[in-house]
């Protein structure tokens, strides 16, 4: 490109005006000097009209060294640009902060304190805990049931008067009726089976923990959401001395050696024989109060030999496999184990009853 040529020295303008840009520290300069740096009426757009004064031959290379000069110059503006705006914007929410601090300390003084596992929660964990002691696995399964899960593979068909012993919430979900929150953990029972059946092995030792749901009212034993734990024993050979083995070693373990366990006669249609398995009021430990209905013994779940039915619905030959299970409420453990009178203190919030267990 000849000396004569506007873009002559096109290099150097260039610099100097990456120069002028790099200079510049504060945003609002930058913004107010944009026109003059990358604008309409800055240099390059200045020598943009010139192209026409240079020789046809030379006017295509002079074309691409010019854009290639204006990119580099848009570019170093843009990224400083986002540079200063960055260190703006921080200055703004500097000065905007209000720094609480001696305020907090000064008048409000509010003490930090550490979050805790709910009584409930930690129960379960104990529970669980004494089970694995014992050999036994832990299984969960789902909230919300088919009705198949929930009462019939467990020896409950439809219009069955043992129905009436759970009041039951349905989920609006498929068929009326046919979707439900569970009543208690034994469709977990039935989920196990049928697993261990299509591995070849019906053998089951496990506890299944979790959250169910009747239409209780509300009273010093009783919640409508509440949580259990159901146990499991599938083998050969199995029998109800075995089960009445595992209440008592179990209920030692975890409420103490004074406290001792009863079974009574009992209906459940998935067990055959079935029992109501109680254990010593701890609260009045066995001298009677209102807690226990001034008999001395407090109910904790039930209990009983798998009914052949139930092992014949998930597919176990019940002339080779036998089996007990065996559930109970975590919030009644809880209940039982801390002495306390009426079980609403478990969901009413008091933070004075809360503090006891933190």
């Amino acid at each position: 490109m000849s000396d004569s040529s506007p873009l002559a020295n096109l290099d150097s303008q260039r610099d100097e005006l990456i120069r002028q840009i790099n200079e510049i520290s504060d945003f609002a300069v930058l913004r107010e000097q944009e026109p003059l740096l990358v604008g309409k009426r800055s240099l390059l757009t200045t020598l943009q009209r010139t192209l026409g004064q240079i020789a046809e031959n030379e006017r295509k290379e002079a074309g691409a060294l010019l854009q290639g000069a204006r990119r580099l110059v848009e570019d170093r503006f843009n990224e400083r640009f986002a540079e200063l705006e960055m260190v703006e914007r921080a200055a703004k929410l500097e000065a905007d902060r209000l720094d609480l601090g001696d305020v907090v300390v000064s008048a409000v003084r509010v003490p930090v304190t550490v979050g805790h596992p709910n009584l409930v929660a930690s129960t379960q964990r104990e529970l669980e805990d004494v089970f694995v002691g014992m050999g036994f696995s832990v299984a969960d399964g789902p909230e919300v049931e088919s009705d198949w899960y929930n009462f019939e593979a467990l020896n409950i068909p439809p219009a069955h008067p043992a129905r009436g012993m759970w009041d039951t919430f349905y989920v609006d979900l498929g068929e009326p009726e046919t979707v439900v929150l569970r009543t208690h953990t034994s469709p977990t029972q039935i989920h196990l089976m049928e697993a261990a059946v299509k591995l070849g092995d019906p053998r089951v030792h496990a506890v299944m923990p979790g959250r169910c749901f009747r239409r209780d009212t509300p009273d010093a034993r009783h919640l409508a959401a509440f949580h259990q734990i159901e146990g499991l024993v599938v083998d050969r050979g199995i029998t109800f001395a075995d089960l009445a083995g595992v209440i008592e070693t179990f209920t030692r373990a975890y409420f103490g050696p004074t406290i001792s366990s009863r079974l009574r006669p009992a209906f459940f249609p998935f067990t055959e024989p079935s029992a109501e398995f109680e254990i010593t009021c701890t609260i009045c430990q066995g001298d009677g109060c209102r807690t226990c209905s001034q008999t001395g013994w407090i109910e904790l779940g039930g209990c009983g030999m798998l009914d052949p039915a139930v092992l014949e619905a998930v597919g176990i030959d019940g002339s080779e496999w036998s089996g007990f299970a065996f559930g109970f409420g975590i919030d009644r453990c809880a209940q039982m184990r801390h002495q306390i009178a009426d079980m609403r203190a478990l969901i009413e919030n008091d933070a004075r009853f809360l503090r006891q267990f933190s």
